[in-house]
C-alpha cells in the first residue's frame, strides 16, 4: 500500500512539472519571427511546384491543459498533438494522400513528422527518423530556421521523386502554405 501511494505522489507530481513547463513555455511569437515565417512560407510554396504534394508546418509552445492532464506519457502525448493537428489542419486530405506534417512542440523540444498513407508507403521509418534527427541537430545548435529549411527540403524531395509533377502540370494547392504558429 505504501508504494502505491509513493508511486501515486510521484506521477501527480510529474504532472504537475509538466503542467508548468507548458504554462510557462516561451511564446512561439517569439521564437520565430515574422520574416521567418514569410521565408518558411515562400519555401513550401516553392517546393509544392515540384510535386503533387502538401507539407504543413505546425509550430505550438505547449500543448494544451487537455492534453497536459492526461495520463498518458510526454512522448505519448506529443504524438497524440502531431495526429491531432494534422487532422485539424486536414493534411490528411489531399487527393493522393500525400500530405506531411512537421510538427514542432516548444516546450518539449520535440518533433513529429506525420506523413499520409500515400508517402509513407514509399518511405522507410529509418528515412523519417534520419529526417528527425538532422532537424534536432539543427535545433540544438540554436539553427531553427536552417533546421526546417533543411527539413522542408528534404520532405519537398522525397515528395518529388514519389510524386513529380508531369511537364506542365501545376499543384493546385490544396492547403495553405503558411505555417500554423500556436
Amino acid at each position: 500500500f505504501w508504494w502505491r501511494w509513493r508511486l501515486g505522489e510521484l506521477v501527480m507530481l510529474m504532472r504537475l512539472s509538466r503542467l508548468f513547463k507548458h504554462r510557462w513555455a516561451d511564446d512561439t511569437q517569439r521564437s520565430v519571427s515574422p520574416a521567418t515565417l514569410e521565408r518558411l512560407t515562400l519555401q513550401v510554396a516553392s517546393s509544392e511546384t515540384r510535386h503533387s504534394g502538401e507539407i504543413r508546418l505546425c509550430i505550438e509552445a505547449a500543448l494544451p491543459n487537455s492534453y497536459l492532464l492526461r495520463p498518458d506519457a510526454t512522448a505519448a502525448l506529443i504524438h497524440q498533438r502531431a495526429l491531432n493537428q494534422f487532422a485539424r489542419l486536414r493534411v490528411w486530405d489531399t487527393a493522393q494522400n500525400n500530405g506531411v506534417l512537421i510538427y514542432l512542440l516548444l516546450a518539449e523540444h520535440a518533433i513529429e513528422v506525420v506523413a499520409d498513407r500515400g508517402l509513407n508507403q514509399h518511405v522507410s521509418v529509418a528515412d523519417w527518423q534520419a529526417l528527425v534527427a538532422r532537424l534536432i541537430q539543427h535545433l540544438q545548435a540554436g539553427a531553427f530556421e536552417a533546421g526546417l529549411s533543411q527539413a522542408l527540403s528534404e520532405v519537398s524531395a522525397l515528395l518529388a521523386n514519389h510524386f513529380p509533377l508531369a511537364a506542365g502540370e501545376k499543384n493546385p494547392n490544396e492547403l495553405p502554405d503558411r505555417p500554423a504558429v500556436k
